[in-house]
């Protein structure tokens, strides 16, 4: 019996590294959610775009940030290792974020813009990776701590809004930014503080062979469980499109329904536009626990669903949370009165669901799958679909408000529906790929 609680207390205990990533990467995505934020209202506000062109900025610039992972990923793989990566990627960061608040001009927002996404390119891939590599292939723990992990991204997230998001509605947008840039210096001294003491070697520059070791280890080819599960990362990549084109739609079209269609009212005070923004890493931190702990206890007994059922589990989540617009759309449409701050705090919960079923475990699904030389590119590979999801994001919601609201949210019901619908019958097929990996 007391051998039965040992390897329970083993399985649920997570390494002491994963804490460190979590606060550095809490307060990274502090920096980058206070910025994606009030992003679209700055450029509205202060630089007097259209609601289309800002849009679609939006969408372009996300586009960028998700493309660059590739680029660090290949960088640190090959020459840096992930901690000089993480590293000189918060420097950028904060370098970028200071840029935009230090003039309301074109000239600083592109140059600030320009050092966030290569920034990011060095950050995003390798604290995820890093996260992958304090477990081994088969860890029962993986998904739960990337879950964890996930908490963490969603904290930052959470509390961003509130200092960030005010300061620039309330006193000036460049207050705002500032904020931003205070965050990721904060997650880069918590980084480099506690780098040698919790990671435990991993992260390190990768090791240069000399000839002689080349000879003894040649770089042997992919073998073809390494080129099938390689293969399983870009499908689920290619199906996580679907998801993150309509659920990136939060920092665009739902940031100017919640301004121009959301009463904010509360007791006669009225809520900032940028907490909105907040509401979706509310529920992740409230519901992250919950989920890590499911995917633990179905684990124990065997019953855990495979990757394709908890993407298709978002799928379904993600289009009711639309329904649930489409419908608060459709009152709009019909009385002329702006609806309460409920009815897209509950869409918000949903999506969230949805995300919880998919992106942690689409991170710890790259780790798990990719062979070890190619870690942090894959991680940049799997970004890529955020990438091209953001920039269809911001297109799609350029039509906000040419077409009627019930069209546009019926159609973010539809695709989701349809990725869900096709993978279900790819299925088996992944899951005969992934080679006995869960």
């Amino acid at each position: 019996m007391s051998s039965e609680v040992a390897n329970t207390a083993k399985l649920e205990k997570q390494p002491a590294g994963l804490y460190l990533c979590f606060f550095a990467e809490m307060w990274e995505r502090f920096s980058y959610y206070a910025m994606r934020g009030i992003l679209v209202l700055y450029l509205i506000k202060v630089l007097e775009f259209s609601e289309s062109h800002a849009s679609r900025f939006y969408g372009a610039v996300t586009s960028l940030i998700y493309l660059s992972p590739l680029i660090g990923g290949y960088i640190a793989d090959r020459f840096w290792g992930q901690r000089r990566a993480i590293i000189c990627g918060g420097i950028l960061i904060a370098l970028g974020q200071f840029s935009i608040a230090a003039h309301p001009s074109l000239m600083f927002l592109y140059m600030g813009i320009t050092l966030i996404v290569l920034g990011n390119g060095l950050f995003k891939p390798n604290i995820s990776t890093l996260v992958g590599e304090l477990y081994e292939k088969n860890d029962p723990r993986r998904d739960a701590g990337f879950t964890i992990f996930y908490m963490g991204i969603n904290l930052g997230a959470f509390i961003c809004n509130f200092v960030a998001g005010t300061l620039a509605e309330k006193v000036g947008f460049h207050w705002g930014f500032a904020a931003a840039g205070v965050g990721m210096v904060l997650g880069l001294a918590v980084f480099v503080w506690g780098k040698n003491k919790f990671l435990q070697g991993q992260g390190k520059k990768p090791k240069k062979l000399s000839k002689e070791e080349k000879l003894a280890h040649p770089n042997n080819p992919l073998t073809l469980e390494e080129k099938q599960r390689i293969a399983v990362i870009f499908i689920m990549a290619f199906f996580s499109i679907f998801f993150w084109s309509a659920f990136e739609q939060a920092g665009a079209s739902l940031t100017i329904f919640a301004e121009k269609f959301t009463d904010r009212h509360i007791f006669g005070w009225e809520m900032p536009t940028s907490w909105f923004q907040s509401v979706n890493p509310m529920f992740i931190i409230l519901f992250a626990p919950l989920f890590s702990k499911l995917w633990i206890k179905l684990a124990k007994k065997g019953l855990e669903p495979s990757t394709p059922a908890k993407f298709t589990w978002a799928f379904m989540s993600l289009a009711f949370g639309f329904l649930i617009l489409v419908a608060a759309s459709y009152v709009i449409q019909t009385t002329g009165v702006k609806v309460g701050i409920f009815w897209l705090t509950f869409a918000y919960m949903f999506h969230t669901m949805g995300e919880l079923c998919l992106s942690p475990v689409g991170l710890s699904l790259v780790t798990k799958l990719a062979p070890l030389r190619f870690a942090s590119l894959l991680m940049g590979t799997w970004f890529l679909a955020n990438a091209a999801a953001n920039f269809t994001a911001g297109f799609y919601s350029g039509y906000f408000g040419h077409i009627s609201n019930v069209q546009f949210f019926g159609w973010l019901v539809v695709m989701p529906l349809i990725g869900g619908g096709i993978l279900m019958l790819l299925r088996k097929k992944i899951i005969q790929w992934m080679n006995g990996i869960q």
